[in-house]
């Protein structure tokens, strides 16, 4: 079953909306074992860095997902600030993350461009195991943004006052930095994609 995790700083019922249109069965994981037979993890985000890692830190959900992303390879998607907390830390409340990949996670020029960046911006995407390549619109709610240390994980990039990455992608590991659930049709082609992978198949 696709499990969304679901916490406090979380927006898990949006996503789990999403999920559902598109004909899927899914449920919230609240607590380690309801990992359980997890086909799919979906970990989305709203708020800060911190709060996310105390909610997971605190209701041992960030070990189990180690176990099972990490170890297991349960194809994984990492939405808002379920990418940022990825990297190894975050600028926003010096915040020690997952580091799951390897990099960090710094704020926008608030002095050159609004901060935070919310609203449609244009997106250029890698092929992976879940899309072809392809350019289109999504949809962005960020103060910060993330610098991968190894390029080769970067699957998609955006401009705001320079280009940033909007996405990144290694083995069974997916995030955007945009909201696929908010993002009209083509969040949902790749929602649907992300869905679509068999464990292993995205193994690149």
């Amino acid at each position: 079953m696709i499990k969304i995790i679901d916490y406090k700083a979380g927006n898990a019922p949006s996503v789990m909306h999403a999920v559902t249109r598109l004909g899927y069965g899914a449920g919230f994981a609240r607590e380690p074992d309801s990992l359980a037979g997890a086909t799919h993890i979906i970990l989305p985000g709203v708020g800060s860095a911190g709060a996310t890692m105390e909610s997971l830190r605190g209701t041992g959900m960030a070990g189990a997902l180690e176990d099972a992303v990490l170890r297991k390879k349960i194809p994984f998607l990492g939405i808002c600030i379920g990418m940022q907390i990825l990297f190894e830390h975050s600028e926003e409340g010096d915040e020690d993350c997952l580091g799951w990949l390897k990099g960090r996670v710094v704020r926008f020029d608030g002095k050159a461009v609004r901060v935070p960046q919310m609203g449609w911006n244009n997106v250029r995407l890698a092929e992976s195991p879940v899309n072809a390549a392809l350019e289109d619109h999504f949809y962005f709610v960020n103060s910060y943004y993330a610098l991968p240390e190894d390029k080769s994980d970067v699957w998609g990039t955006a401009d705001y006052n320079g280009p940033f990455t909007a996405a990144v992608h290694r083995d069974n590991i997916y995030a955007t930095q945009f909201h696929t659930e908010k993002s009209g049709e083509a969040g949902l082609a790749l929602l649907n994609g992300f869905l679509g992978l068999k464990k292993g198949a995205g193994l690149c």
